[in-house]
């Protein structure tokens, strides 16, 4: 199984291209942004594309330092799921980190914590690495409920797969209110919650993302955080300029 860094930390940039792109669009895309790339960058970089440019996606990547991601994945390993991808396949086109419980699956696919539990299984079980997003909406921040959302989300993860499980996965805090608004959590905001969860997972200690509208300018800022150690981009990962600045910031 693909190990996540938990010793040093190594900083990790991940950019969820969501429903975005065409060929043409990848293409420049991904070119810009490998002709932008700093040698000297030790941050760990994922590209999550739509499926139907997996392969056009490894072919630009090729021996860069990008790596690639998927957006979702089927709980189940095979059978008849009509437009599901199991882990199997998303291996076999070279996928090493995939994402689950992503707030838009959640609202939009109605994706309960028991589902998102059993997707971070099905990742593990392929050999892959689970980033499991978490995070309150507004109404639950303004009330007071933020840690006690969160703590539960996490813990319907914790109790299907054990803490230990955490050695081979990656947190994702996605403040709902922050996610496409232009809103950004402060660093202290962000900073207590990465060490809330930290906190909930003992002795194991998985890279905590941050993801709620990080740009260029505050990234840095929040980087700085004993305990964000690095980035779930959307939109910002689907411009190349923004995208190799915020993976410097990273550094």
């Amino acid at each position: 199984m693909i190990k996540a860094t938990n010793t040093k930390r190594k900083k990790l940039v991940i950019g969820n291209w969501k429903m975005h792109g065409d060929r043409q669009f990848n293409a420049t895309l991904l070119s810009d942004i490998l002709t932008r790339w700093n040698s000297e960058n030790q941050v760990e970089t994922v590209i999550c594309p739509p499926y139907p440019y997996f392969q056009q996606v490894i072919e630009l990547i090729g021996a860069s330092p990008l790596v690639m991601g998927a957006q979702t994945i089927s709980e189940h390993d095979s059978g008849a799921f009509t437009g599901e991808i199991s882990g199997q396949m998303l291996s076999d086109w070279q996928c090493r980190y995939v994402i689950v419980g992503h707030n838009e699956r959640r609202r939009m696919q109605h994706e309960s914590d028991a589902d998102v539990a059993l997707k971070f299984l099905a990742v593990q079980r392929a050999g892959l690495i689970p980033v499991l997003c978490i995070g309150e909406s507004l109404e639950q921040r303004e009330s007071g409920n933020a840690l006690e959302v969160i703590g539960a989300q996490l813990g319907h993860v914790i109790n299907a797969a054990g803490i230990a499980a955490f050695e081979n996965a990656v947190v994702a805090y996605e403040p709902v209110w922050a996610v496409g608004t232009g809103k950004t959590a402060t660093p202290e905001q962000a900073q207590e919650v990465h060490a809330f969860i930290r906190s909930r997972l003992g002795s194991v200690s998985p890279r905590i993302l941050y993801g709620g509208s990080v740009k260029a300018h505050n990234a840095a800022q929040l980087f700085q955080m004993p305990d964000i150690d690095g980035a779930l981009l959307g939109g910002a990962s689907l411009v190349a300029e923004e995208f190799v600045a915020i993976c410097n910031a990273a550094n």
